[in-house]
C-alpha cells in the first residue's frame, strides 16, 4: 500500500508540476498506476481463498476461511483499460498539437485562456 501512495504522489507532482506534455501524460499514468496498487491493496485478505466455491473450497470456508472479495480486482482490471484509452487519446492530442504547433511546451498553447 506504501507503494502505491508513493506512485499516487509522485504521479500527482508530474502532473503538476511539468511544462512538457509527454512528461504531464506520464505523471497522469504513474498517478493512475498508484491509485490502482492502492486499490488491490485495500481489497487485500490474508490467507483467503478465491471466489470459486468447489468442493475444496467449501471444505476450506468450512474450517474458517475468509473468500476474497473479488470486486477490487474487477474495477482495476477495469480501471486499467479505461486508463490504456485515456492515455493513447492524450498521445492522439499531444500529436496533433505539436504537428500544428512544433511544440510540446504547455505554456505555448494559449488559444484558449482568457
Amino acid at each position: 500500500m506504501t507503494t502505491g501512495f508513493a506512485l499516487t504522489i509522485f504521479g500527482l507532482y508530474g502532473l503538476l508540476s511539468q511544462k512538457n506534455m509527454i512528461k504531464i501524460i506520464l505523471g497522469f499514468t504513474i498517478f493512475t498506476t498508484g491509485i490502482n496498487i492502492v486499490m488491490v491493496s485495500i481489497g487485500y485478505v490474508r490467507n483467503g481463498i478465491a471466489p470459486i466455491l468447489d468442493d475444496e473450497g467449501a471444505k476450506q470456508l468450512n474450517n474458517g476461511a475468509t473468500i476474497v472479495d473479488p470486486l477490487p480486482q474487477a474495477l482495476v482490471l477495469t480501471s486499467i483499460v479505461i486508463g490504456l484509452g485515456v492515455t493513447a487519446l492524450m498521445l492522439a492530442y499531444v500529436m496533433k498539437l505539436y504537428q500544428d504547433k512544433k511544440s510540446l511546451n504547455i505554456n505555448d498553447y494559449k488559444d484558449l485562456k482568457w
